[in-house]
């Protein structure tokens, strides 16, 4: 299986009459979910909390067939993220200090079980201890031959210790296998030169891969071997960009599992071709998460 780490929480969405209302998000929880409803086996190592939120929150997961096996359970309040939208564009405003997903432990962390594949971290869970440290820890005991994915989903103005936060995405990037950014996290991972030369520095930090997303503009992975791939991003009627990068995670880790190319060493022999069917799948999933409200990533069937 594949299993995530970080974040559940409930994101606070405005209505049409600027109401808000409750929609289960967090971008790991939101990763998880998509590779549920695609079909691929998956877990989820985050905090849930025994408030009406946090039973919200699970029967979601169990709905989009995720796995709670991993779950750390408490009494703390679920973390709260408030969405606002400007032309569809989400910015967040957070509130987790002292929640179920922030205070998490090494020793709440059940054992990982040999059967898991591969582990993805990222969100806002990397930001702040003591969660973040928990989840990196967590990252650099995985086996070398267990394949690690980060995407940190850089949120500059939720760290509340910048250069304690660099050290640990420096850490994380090290160990990781595929590292996702956006055009703006690179921006202010790297914030000197043009995307190509942004894409190489992080490379050279180690992951194997580095898939950039630009938005509207498409996406492109970039192995460190020098072999690259680039697919368009598909034309929707966008409601709002909430998940869609996370939506775009799990199609990428889907389309490995499926071609047999989850392994660290694998992924160092992908081709353009599969680079190219692996970037497809997963602008197509992010395609249809933007067209409709909130972080509600599309069943495999309907990318049929």
């Amino acid at each position: 299986m594949i299993l995530c780490a970080g974040e559940a929480l409930i994101d606070m969405i405005p209505n049409a009459d600027g109401a808000y209302v409750p929609h289960v998000g967090g971008a790991v929880l939101n990763t998880a979910v998509a590779l549920g409803r695609l079909g691929e086996p998956v877990g989820l190592v985050t905090g849930l909390s025994s408030d009406p939120f946090g039973a919200q929150i699970e029967q979601h997961m169990i709905d989009s067939h995720v796995s709670t096996d991993h779950a750390a359970r408490s009494d703390r309040n679920t973390t709260l993220a408030m969405v606002h939208l400007d032309q569809g564009q989400a910015t967040y405003s957070f509130y987790d200090i002292g929640t179920a997903t922030r205070d998490i432990e090494a020793a709440d962390i059940p054992a990982i079980p040999d059967t898991v594949e591969a582990m993805f971290f990222g969100g806002i869970s990397l930001c702040n201890p003591p969660v973040a440290d928990t989840l990196l820890d967590l990252a650099l005991a995985q086996p070398s031959d267990r394949l690690i994915m980060a995407d940190p989903n850089i949120r500059p103005g939720f760290v509340s210790d910048h250069a304690g936060y660099r050290t640990r995405l420096t850490r994380l990037i090290g160990r990781a296998d595929i590292v996702k950014l956006s055009d703006d996290d690179i921006g202010w991972l790297v914030p000197e030169g043009d995307l190509a030369a942004k894409a190489q520095v992080v490379l050279r930090m180690g992951p194997r891969m580095l898939l950039l997303t630009e938005g509207s503009k498409g996406a492109t992975a970039h192995l460190n071997n020098g072999t690259q791939a680039r697919a368009e991003a598909v034309k929707a009627q966008v409601v709002d960009t909430v998940g869609a990068g996370d939506t775009f995670n799990a199609g990428c880790l889907a389309a490995l599992r499926r071609a047999g190319a989850l392994t660290p060493d694998a992924v160092d022999t992908l081709d353009v071709p599969a680079l190219t069917d692996m970037l497809t799948l997963a602008t197509h999933a992010a395609a249809v998460t933007v067209s409709r409200a909130g972080a509600n990533p599309p069943w495999a069937k309907e990318l049929d």
